[in-house]
């Protein structure tokens, strides 16, 4: 070989070192249009580091206990001092409980950083989106409300609505007075007016009674409600509510170490406090009403009734409060986040969401601020909500449990507009479009190709009469409202009834469904993944493009002198309200559905003891258990309760034997330490 080839090849090989070099470096990103969001805070920003940075930012969070002005990273400590930053802190508290996962999904590398207001924040999204240790930036400001928080609700009282039972709730399965007006579990042609009416079809309904034949709920069901607080005090409410055992109110303490002070009863995101507030000024209550349409209880001889409320002796699901709006103030994008982890790492398996951006097809003459009109753009306007709602998707559950991941249920939106809203529109989402009482598209509803379920709604500008009130009376002077959604409410403190409408009301029949649904696969040892439950909810859902045709006449700001009338084109619809979920449907699938649960492998750490309800995974009497090698662990059967104790670090075979004579099989691996000394 001559020189001249020796220094070639060297050259290559040079070439190809500092190429490698190159791909390992984090490479600095192209700087695409920078977009600030209407309402974005002055002075935040919300940065996520590329995952090289890992090590500094954990060496930093350790040395400030969290709380620190400077990243340690010297490159954007240069920038956040020409921005006279004076926070930098991680968007999702430590809970060890669920570490692991948070960083295989990357959520430890999201920081919020808070700098003068004064600074130019386009100038200072353009310093940051330089730095090569960046991967995704997105402004912080609070979201907003997919309904009018002015709106004033039709309200009874729980002394007027008992008071004031009528006998024709005797009809219904459940003993709850009001149950009549629900008629979107149960339509029977007169929307609760207790005679035929035009705008009614009989059967326009979530389909309840059926299912309630088969399941009535189940406490171990966890539905997370992302909305204004659910007042858990609520009579109606208060036997199923999430209770986070071990803590207390105004404790002052972080009892189960998950990162939230005295989180008995959820968490109030907007104010970051375990106190969460149904009385503020301005408090409509929209989330206790969402919360009554999924799990009111049922057959308690008071009130109303909820899809997943329990009833024939058994419990309903339980409401988790993740509160976004408190009074006239909402949580930011950053605090959105941290709920939907929240509720993924604390139990819950279906996101109650009747809240989102504007559609990017309403229409800006009636006040909208256009939303993003793709996923991509979507993506890249707001990562860290997408990044949240995929952990929650894909964390909640467990590959144990009755489903593996969780579902992220969405209202549409209600700006009449012919494309859903975000992040209702993500594909990894349920988007939810509303119905009036006769199969019909409610006035207002958002719809389009990125709807997959359609639910009662209620529409008063097609029930209601043009220039009037809605203030209407059954012959019992008791008020009510044609073809609206009646549940539990709280208005000023005071806990009651009402009648609300739009696609935050067909949400919750929705996320009732799928509650109840889970409820029964809970009680027949089905397991499903996420993906394949959401799959059977639209498959078990019915058709009803075969009511979209001719047109239909509405009047907007129907209860204003001027109301205007206006005609929809109902074969537009077509294609594009998904399918109306059905409840009877859904359950009679389940048996046929997904797998038999399975005894989960057990890991434990030496000297300890788990206990197992094994009937949660099998459907007969549990004879006998046993291990292969009982000098790693032994086990004592008490009933349906399996207790485990390590002896030796190693693994050994668990064997179950039922009274119809199946075995289940799993493996219990002991050693020095496990990760909650419990099993996983």
């Amino acid at each position: 070989m001559n020189r001249y080839t020796i220094i070639v090849a060297l050259l290559v090989l040079c070439s190809a070192c500092v190429k490698d070099i190159e791909q390992q470096r984090p490479q600095r990103p192209s700087t695409p249009e920078i977009i600030i969001p209407e309402g974005s805070t002055e002075g935040e920003i919300i940065i996520k580091f590329h995952p090289e940075m890992e090590s500094i930012l954990d060496q930093t969070m350790t040395r400030s206990a969290g709380e620190a002005t400077r990243s340690g990273i010297p490159s954007t400590d240069e920038v956040l001092d020409i921005l006279k930053a004076y926070s930098f802190e991680r968007v999702f508290p430590v809970d060890p409980r669920s570490e692991e996962r948070t960083r295989q999904a990357g959520l430890h590398l999201w920081y919020i950083v808070r700098f003068d207001p004064d600074e130019n924040l386009a100038s200072a999204y353009q310093r940051l989106s330089e730095l090569g240790e960046v991967d995704k930036l997105q402004c912080n400001r609070p979201i907003a409300r997919a309904y009018n928080p002015t709106a004033t609700p039709h309200f009874i009282s729980c002394a007027e609505a008992d008071s004031r039972a009528t006998t024709r709730a005797t009809e219904w399965p459940f003993n709850d007075p009001e149950i009549y007006r629900q008629w979107c579990y149960k339509n029977d042609g007169t929307a609760d007016f207790g005679q035929e009416w035009a705008g009614v079809v009989a059967g326009c309904d979530a389909d309840c009674i059926e299912a309630w034949q088969m399941c009535t709920g189940h406490e171990d069901i966890i539905v997370a409600v992302f909305d204004e607080a659910v007042m858990w005090s609520h009579p109606d409410l208060r036997d199923n509510i999430w209770v986070n055992e071990g803590e207390e109110l105004h404790a002052g303490r972080d009892a189960d170490g998950n990162g939230y002070v005295d989180d008995k009863y959820g968490y109030n995101f907007v104010r970051n406090t375990a106190v969460t507030s149904w009385t503020s000024n301005g408090s409509t209550g929209h989330g206790t009403h969402v919360a009554g349409t999924i799990a009111a209880v049922n057959d308690n001889g008071i009130g109303c009734a909820g899809i997943a409320g329990g009833g024939n002796s058994s419990k309903g699901v339980k409401i988790m409060t993740c509160q976004l709006f408190d009074g006239m103030n909402s949580a930011s994008l950053a605090a959105e986040a941290r709920a939907m982890k929240y509720a993924a790492d604390n139990g819950a398996v279906i996101m109650q969401c009747s809240w989102g951006y504007h559609s990017a097809k309403s229409n800006p003459i009636m006040g909208y601020v256009i939303g993003p009109a793709t996923e991509e753009e979507w993506a890249a306007i707001y990562p860290l909500e997408k990044e949240a709602i995929d952990y929650f998707v894909h964390n909640a559950g467990s590959p144990n449990g009755v489903i593996d991941g969780g579902l992220a249920i969405f209202a549409s939106g209600n700006e009449y507009a012919a494309q859903s809203s975000f992040p209702a529109a993500y594909s990894k989402c349920i988007s939810v479009a509303a119905v009036a009482a006769d199969y019909t598209p409610a006035s207002y509803s958002n719809y389009g190709s990125e709807v997959w379920l359609s639910a009662p709604g209620g529409d008063m500008e097609y029930y209601g009469v043009p220039g009037q009130e809605d203030d209407l009376y059954d012959e019992d002077g008791v008020l009510k409202q044609q073809g609206s959604i009646f549940s539990t409410l709280v208005i000023n403190g005071v806990a009651g009834y009402g009648y609300y409408e739009g696609t935050s009301m067909a949400c919750p029949h929705v996320s009732g469904v799928a509650a109840l649904g889970l409820a029964y696969a809970k009680q027949q040892h089905r397991h499903f993944t996420a993906e394949e439950y959401k799959q059977l909810l639209y498959d078990t859902a019915r058709d009803i493009d075969s009511y979209f045709t001719g047109e239909k006449l509405y009047h907007m700001h129907h209860t204003s002198p001027g109301a205007t009338p206006m005609k929809m084109n109902l074969e537009d619809y077509r294609g594009k309200m998904g399918r109306l979920v059905d409840a009877g449907a859904l359950l009679k699938a389940i048996d046929g559905s997904g797998r038999d649960m399975r005894i989960p492998n057990i890991y434990i750490a030496i000297g300890t003891t788990t206990t197992l309800d094994l009937g949660d995974y099998v459907s007969s009497d549990v004879a006998t258990a046993s291990v292969g090698n009982e000098a790693i662990a032994t086990v004592a059967l008490q009933g349906d309760s399996l207790t485990i104790e390590a002896k030796s670090t190693g693994q050994t075979a668990l064997t179950v034997a039922c009274a119809d004579g199946s075995n289940h099989h799993a493996t219990i691996t002991v050693r020095e330490g496990a990760n909650d000394n419990g099993w996983l």
